[in-house]
């Protein structure tokens, strides 16, 4: 069993595969809060609200913006042996993960966003801004079934969004680059 602590202590059993979402700094509006993780509905009105991209930053809509998050999350598990990544999609303002973490959790979500942070404010021109909101949403898979849904869930997230019609047209996730993932 791993655990870490921010503001909500996070606990799952170690080798389990997480769904793990992190959006941009300010993309929430003051004084809403992120869902409670144990409400399902409530996490899914978040994302919608997140997918519409309606307030704050969409610096992640810039191409190359978006593919630098990209090679970050693929060098997590191919070049840093961090996580074994399952599925993942890079959208305008946050990204949905699933992976199964090789070091504690909060160590991987740590890695990919404070590298692609620094990366996205230099190509963005910007220095010591927060990139990222430091609280990400985790939820541990408990069932295959649940797997898979979840997994369908990230592939449809930017057909959801309005962004494509297909999950294999959108550039920045896991069904454009299948090789990245297994």
């Amino acid at each position: 069993m791993r655990s870490y602590r921010r503001n909500l202590p996070h606990w799952y059993p170690e080798g389990t595969a997480v769904f793990v979402t992190w959006r941009l700094y300010g993309t929430l509006p003051r004084g809403k809060r992120p869902p409670d993780p144990t409400d399902g509905g409530a996490f899914q009105r978040w994302d919608r609200e997140l997918d519409r991209a309606g307030f704050g930053p969409a610096c992640l809509n810039q191409s190359e913006v978006a593919a630098s998050v990209q090679q970050v999350i693929h060098a997590a598990e191919v070049e840093r042996g961090l996580c074994k990544l399952h599925g993942f999609v890079v959208m305008p303002n946050h990204v949905h993960a699933l992976l199964t973490p090789q070091r504690d959790l909060w160590q991987v979500t740590k890695w990919i966003k404070g590298a692609s942070a620094r990366r996205a404010n230099q190509m963005l021109g910007r220095s010591g801004a927060p990139f990222w909101q430091d609280e990400s949403f985790d939820h541990w898979v408990r069932t295959s079934s649940e797997f898979e849904h979840i997994l369908n869930y990230i592939a449809m997230n930017p057909v959801r969004a309005g962004l494509v019609s297909e999950p294999s047209q959108w550039p920045f996730s896991s069904w454009t680059n299948p090789t990245a993932t297994g």
